[in-house]
């Protein structure tokens, strides 16, 4: 079983930086992909940032040259970087991790408010 929690979300005014962390137990962390998803209110949940079991990234195109996403496998966590914030960047962030036995495994979420 694989449980993760993320943590670093809160308010924050545009322009201005967080860094989410996500932190998975369980002992397949370091052989699955990482995702970082998203979801706006009253919006489906959408891709942001995906980091490879061997660090190669990729990012969707709105969050580009703003966000990064690394990992850091010997604590079993992966961060999302997010610089320059927009407040379309309001969201409720989510990571992901998988599949691992053809399952994907998520967290609950942590929120983030941009304001103007």
């Amino acid at each position: 079983q694989v449980q993760l929690v993320e943590s670093g979300g809160g308010l924050v005014q545009a322009g201005g930086s967080l860094r989410l962390s996500c932190a998975a137990s369980g002992s397949i962390f370091s052989r699955v992909v990482m995702d970082w998803y998203r979801q706006a209110p009253g919006k489906q949940r959408n891709l942001v940032a995906s980091i490879t079991t061997s660090g190669s990234t990729t990012y969707t195109a709105s969050v580009k040259g703003r966000f990064t996403i690394s990992r850091d496998n010997a604590k079993n966590t992966v961060y999302l970087q997010m610089d320059r914030l927009k407040p379309e960047d309001t969201a409720v962030y989510y990571c992901r991790a998988g599949p691992g036995s053809g399952i994907y495994y998520w967290g609950e979420g942590t929120l983030v408010t941009v304001s103007s």
